[in-house]
């Protein structure tokens, strides 16, 4: 075992690592940084993130503001992203369908998947009204707080469910996001009970949140179809009879063998 692990960390990158390390510092937080400002976010030496951010504004991933002097994205961070959406069949699959949804709803539609204690959005299907965060394919919010992420966990045998409750990490987002795991344990328990989860103001103010799990053939399913509403112009009792049905239709018609 130990001469196993030997080898495997002889494969390992550690140039490879800090670049990558330097590029995931930017976020919509993190739109323009300088050589001060990675090195704390990064964890390295001031020397080390010189010499990455050259390399990284030499191949063309980073732009320099001759100015100012700091980093931001160039397009060809859009390229790498494009190539996940390329790459996921879920994408393909699902984008028709939940076009035509939103289209019918008249609402903002998404499909999420999970990743570690979190979802991210793989599709954006926004309206006239949308903010321009909640447009942005790969954004990452805690599942816990998430209608995506209850019905996920709901998804899970139950030792697992459990311990997702327990353990995994909550970020605040309005004043309504749920710290109490009791009061999100039993909203994750009414998630397996109906077939969809359901969230109100947790990640935005007067929004309601409604997801169902897209099925899959390797056990709990990873991904769902999402929608968002105001709660200035939606109950939480008309969501649950006019759009848990549409949501948890289209969600089942997008069976992807092998998925996940």
């Amino acid at each position: 075992m130990a001469k196993e692990k030997e080898k495997q960390n002889t494969l390992f990158v550690g140039s490879l690592e800090k670049g990558m390390r330097i590029m995931s510092a930017f976020s919509e937080y993190h739109t323009a940084l300088g050589l001060t400002d990675l090195a704390q976010l990064t964890g390295l030496d001031k020397s080390a993130v010189q010499r990455l951010t050259n390399t990284l504004h030499q191949i063309g991933y980073l732009n320099k503001d001759p100015e100012s002097r700091r980093f931001s994205p160039s397009l060809k961070f859009l390229e790498l992203g494009n190539s996940y959406l390329w790459s996921d069949p879920l994408v393909q699959l699902a984008m028709p369908k939940v076009i035509e949804l939103g289209r019918r709803l008249g609402e903002r539609v998404n499909v999420a998947r999970i990743d570690g204690a979190e979802i991210v959005y793989i599709i954006r299907i926004p309206t006239q009204l949308t903010a321009f965060g909640a447009m942005i394919a790969g954004r990452r919010l805690s599942a816990l707080t998430t209608s995506s992420g209850r019905a996920l966990i709901a998804c899970l045998p139950a030792e697992e469910r459990r311990k997702a409750v327990e353990t995994w990490p909550i970020k605040v987002m309005t004043p309504r996001t749920t710290l109490d795991r009791g009061k999100i344990a039993e909203a994750v328990e009414e998630a397996a009970a109906c077939g969809y989860g359901l969230t109100f103001g947790e990640n935005i103010v007067n929004e309601i949140g409604i997801a169902a799990p897209i099925p899959s053939d390797r056990g709990a399913s990873v991904a769902t179809v999402q929608c968002s509403v105001s709660a200035l112009r939606w109950t939480v009792e008309k969501v649950r009879e006019e759009l848990a049905p549409q949501i948890m239709e289209v969600a089942n018609s997008i069976h992807l063998p092998g998925q996940g």
